[in-house]
């Protein structure tokens, strides 16, 4: 088996990675969108509740209701909390991500480039052999020719 035929076969492993890792990158982007989006959720039902309570407050209420009202809100602040954490973590998986496909991306290239290297290499060989050959044969040529011309 030639150099560039083992070297194909690395570099179509190195490819397949690189696109696992690719994958992996894209469900991770995913997760972080959908953590953003929940999130984002979570804060406008927090500022709807605020505003509800506000209205509530101002035409009166009493101190159970907005005893209840405070309770929740500390809910929802805990809430935001754990999900802008949840964000956190998955921003930072993603940034994890996006290194090891970057580094696989980048190593597939070399392998491609290195294999185009020793294809072009192997080809130029090649040529070389086909016109060592030819010119052999044309050297053989003239000296038969030459021999029976007696010369």
């Amino acid at each position: 088996m030639k150099r560039t035929q083992r070297l194909e076969m690395v570099k179509k492993v190195v490819d397949d990675l690189e696109r696992r890792k690719a994958e992996a990158l894209a469900a991770c982007e995913r997760r972080v969108n959908e953590s953003e989006m929940k999130l984002t959720e979570l804060e406008v039902y927090r500022a709807g509740y605020l505003r509800d309570f506000t209205v509530r407050a101002q035409a009166g209420m009493s101190g159970a209701s907005a005893r209840d009202f405070q309770v929740f809100l500390s809910r929802l602040d805990e809430a935001l909390r754990q999900q802008t954490q949840a964000v956190i973590g998955t921003r930072a998986q993603r940034d994890c991500e996006l290194q090891n496909w970057q580094d696989a991306a980048q190593r597939a290239d070399a392998i491609g480039h290195t294999v185009k290297r020793m294809q072009s290499e192997e080809r130029h060989l090649l040529e070389r052999l086909e016109q060592h050959e030819s010119d052999e044969r044309s050297q053989r040529a003239w000296v038969q020719g030459m021999t029976l011309r007696g010369a």
